[in-house]
């Protein structure tokens, strides 16, 4: 081992690269120049070094998370625009973000039309748990019946149902929006049996618990599915208008007044073409 440096500044540098702690080493330079100048006081200068590493930290777990969890894309809960569905409960997703439901093996519901922001609050939840040291994984509901199909064509079915039951957090997403064959309905339902009451599971969709029979193409064990679902389960109700719709929105309002502006523009040059 390589002795320490003599300054104290060297020897901080030379401790943080021996603890293996490349956030705080990377930030340690301008926090002590703050420290030297009294812009921050010794606690301060503490946090802010540990916080550095923390930061690093969460990002290379979100990263790996992204990686292995196949997340569509970086949507956090301090991102959703709250105020745009008052139909939601703050405080509920508050109390979800703490992730204690998954503690107890619970699961979330998130139900509502297209674009509303139920996947965005998924992801959030996904996100929340990657960054706390939790495996996850995203997928589709078509995509998952289409992966346990391909896997149940190979004859490594058990394996696939004990890899997608592993996770402790699992998002279903969209289940409602694209028809499920009656094998994939039964494949679906053999993996939710292997998560129940063993892992988390947050679901979204935009059919009511009462058509997801349709959607399954099975009133029996569409009955046997939920039933596990809400035996131990948080339900999220959005009622409002579309995300999308909203951008769509104020994208037309832009062009029309626009063109309301032009138009006065363009008459007196018809006019004065005229004359």
């Amino acid at each position: 081992m390589k002795a320490a440096p003599a300054s104290r500044r060297e020897q901080i540098r030379w401790m943080l690269a021996d603890l293996k702690m490349p956030g705080a080493l990377e930030a340690v330079d301008g926090i002590l120049s703050k420290a030297d100048s009294g812009t921050l006081t010794a606690a301060e200068a503490i946090q802010d070094l540990l916080g550095a590493q923390i930061g690093l930290r969460n990002n290379r777990r979100l990263q790996a998370a992204m990686r292995s969890s196949r997340l569509p894309a970086v949507k956090t809960l301090e991102e959703f625009d709250f105020s745009f569905q008052p139909s939601i409960k703050r405080e509920q997703i508050d109390s979800l973000a703490e992730l204690s439901f998954l503690e107890r093996k619970e699961n979330v519901v998130l139900l509502g039309p297209p674009g509303v922001g139920k996947t965005h609050l998924a992801i959030g939840l996904a996100i929340a748990a990657a960054q706390s040291g939790r495996r996850v994984y995203y997928g589709t509901l078509s995509d998952l019946v289409s992966s346990l199909e391909e896997a149940r064509a190979a004859g490594s079915l058990k394996r696939r149902l004990s890899v997608l039951a592993a996770p402790s957090l699992m998002v279903v997403d969209e289940i409602g929006y694209l028809p499920v064959s009656q094998t994939g309905a039964m494949l679906f339902f053999q993996l939710m049996s292997r998560r129940y009451e063993r892992a988390s599971t947050v679901m979204t969709s935009n059919k009511g618990f009462e058509e997801w029979g349709e959607v399954l193409g099975d009133e029996v064990m569409a009955a046997a599915l939920i039933d596990r679902i809400l035996h131990h389960c948080h339900i999220v109700n959005i009622r409002g208008n579309s995300y999308r719709m909203r951008q769509h929105t104020e994208v037309w309002r832009m062009l029309r007044q626009d063109a309301d502006e032009s138009t006065p523009r363009t008459r007196r040059k018809v006019r004065e073409g005229n004359r």
